[in-house]
Formats: C-alpha cells, structure tokens, sequence
C-alpha cells in the first residue's frame, strides 16, 4: 500500500512540474502588457474638477394678497320694446 502512495505521489509531482513548465513557456512567449503610470492618470482626475460651485439660493416668490374680482356687469338680457 504504501508504494502505491509513493508511485502516485511521484506521478502527481512529476504533473505538476510539467504543467508549471508549459505555463513558463507560454508567459515567456506572450507579449508584455503596457504598464500604464498611475501618476499620470491622477494628475488627469485632478485637472478635470472643476472647483465646487456654490448653488444659487432659490428665491421664493413673494406671496401676492388675493385680490377680489368684481363681478362683470352683465349685459341687459331683456330687450326694451320702443
């Protein structure tokens, strides 16, 4: 029993070194991201804000006093006979 763990404990070793080497070759080959600073973004950010406006204070519009609307003079319905 205990050479079986030992035969599949090499194997499983032996696997994992393989697959650690395809993966070497394969960063080795692939090609460099650019590094992108991140001094000069911040930079960017800070120029873009504008300065923190103030709001305009809202005016509330005066309350005007009722005013009372005289009823319209009717115009005379009744016709007047001459």
């Amino acid at each position: 029993m205990n050479k079986k763990k030992k035969n599949s404990n090499k194997k499983h070793r032996k696997n994992l070194a393989r697959l650690k080497a395809i993966k070497h070759a394969s960063l080795k080959k692939a090609k460099k991201k650019p590094i992108i600073k991140t001094d000069a973004v911040e930079k960017v950010v800070e120029k873009e804000k504008p300065a923190a406006k103030k709001t305009a204070a809202k005016k509330t519009a005066a309350k005007k006093t009722a005013t009372k609307k005289t009823a319209a003079k009717k115009a005379s319905t009744k016709k007047t006979k001459k």
